[in-house]
C-alpha cells in the first residue's frame, strides 16, 4: 500500500502541482493509522525526495520564476522554521487530539479556499500587474503552515503565483515546485529528528513516488490540470472533514505512544 500511495500521490503533484504534503498527511493518519506528528514529517521529507525529481525538469522547460522565487523564499524559509518549532511544542505537551484538529481545520480551510479560487479565477489575464514583492509578507505565514502541518506550499503558493503575477499557468506550476521543494527540504531538516519518524515507510513512498513523479512528468503535456485540480480539492476537503471527526474521536495520545504507532 505504501508503494501504491507514493505513486499516485507523486504523479498528481507532477500533474496539478499540489504539495506533497497537503495531500500525503490525512492519507497516511486516515488510511495508514500514522500519528500525525510523525506524518508530519514523513510529509515533508517525501515532499523533498519527489520534487528533487520534479524540479530539474521544471528548470530544463525554463518554468521557473528564479526572481519571484526568491521573493517567496524570503518569507517561506523563516515561516517554515516557525511553523516546525510550534509543531515541536505540540507534541512536547502531548497535545495529540488539539494537533490533530488543527491539522483538519487547515486542510478543511486549505481545500475551501481553493475551490473558491478554482471557480472564481476561470480567466485570467497575463497582462496583470506583477506585484511579486508582495510575495515575502505572504508566504511566511505559507510557509508557517508547511513547517507546522505540511501543508499549504503547492496550494497556496500556487493561488498568491496565480493573483500576484502575470506567469503563465506552466511557470506557475515551475516555480511553485521549486519553492515547494526548498520549504519542504527545509522543514525535514527541522523535523529529521523528531519522534515516531519511520524510515522504512518514507523509503517506501519515495520507491514508488520515484515512478509516479516520472509518470506524472510524461503525462502532464498531455492531460489538464485544471479539472484534476478540482475533483483533487473536493476529495480533500471530504478527508479534511473526516479528519476532524476522527480527532474528536480519538482518545489523547502521549509522544511515547505515538511514536510506538509508527515503529
Amino acid at each position: 500500500m505504501p508503494y501504491l500511495i507514493g505513486f499516485l500521490i507523486a504523479m498528481f503533484i507532477a500533474l496539478t502541482g499540489v504539495g506533497a504534503g497537503t495531500i500525503t498527511v490525512p492519507v497516511l493518519v486516515l488510511f495508514l493509522g500514522v500519528p500525525a506528528s510523525a506524518a508530519v514529517g514523513i510529509g515533508l521529507m517525501f515532499s523533498s525526495a519527489v520534487k528533487l525529481i520534479l524540479v530539474p525538469a521544471q528548470i530544463a522547460r525554463g518554468n521557473i520564476a528564479w526572481r519571484t522565487l526568491g521573493y517567496m523564499l524570503l518569507g517561506g524559509a523563516p515561516g517554515v522554521l516557525i511553523g516546525s518549532m510550534f509543531l515541536k511544542h505540540l507534541i512536547t505537551a502531548g497535545s495529540q487530539n488539539l494537533l490533530n484538529a488543527l491539522l483538519g481545520a487547515i486542510l478543511v480551510g486549505t481545500a475551501g479556499s481553493q475551490l473558491i479560487f478554482h471557480f472564481r479565477n476561470a480567466k485570467r489575464s497575463e497582462e496583470a500587474p506583477d506585484r511579486s514583492h508582495w510575495m515575502p509578507w505572504l508566504m511566511l505565514p505559507v510557509g508557517a503552515e508547511v513547517g507546522f502541518s505540511s501543508a499549504g506550499a503547492g496550494a497556496l503558493g500556487s493561488a498568491a503565483l496565480l493573483t500576484l503575477t502575470p506567469l503563465s499557468p506552466a511557470r506557475v506550476v515551475g516555480t511553485d515546485i521549486a519553492f515547494g521543494f526548498l520549504v519542504s527540504l527545509i522543514g525535514s531538516g527541522a523535523h529529521f529528528f523528531s519522534q515516531g519518524a519511520s524510515p522504512e515507510l518514507l523509503w517506501k513512498l519515495v520507491a514508488g513516488g520515484v515512478f509516479g513523479a516520472i509518470a506524472g512528468t510524461m503525462l502532464s503535456v498531455k492531460v489538464p490540470r485544471r479539472p484534476l485540480r478540482l475533483a483533487l480539492w473536493i476529495w480533500l476537503l471530504i478527508l479534511g472533514g473526516q479528519f476532524l471527526i476522527t480527532s474528536y474521536k480519538a482518545p489523547a495520545t502521549t509522544p511515547k505512544q505515538a511514536a510506538s504507532h509508527v515503529q
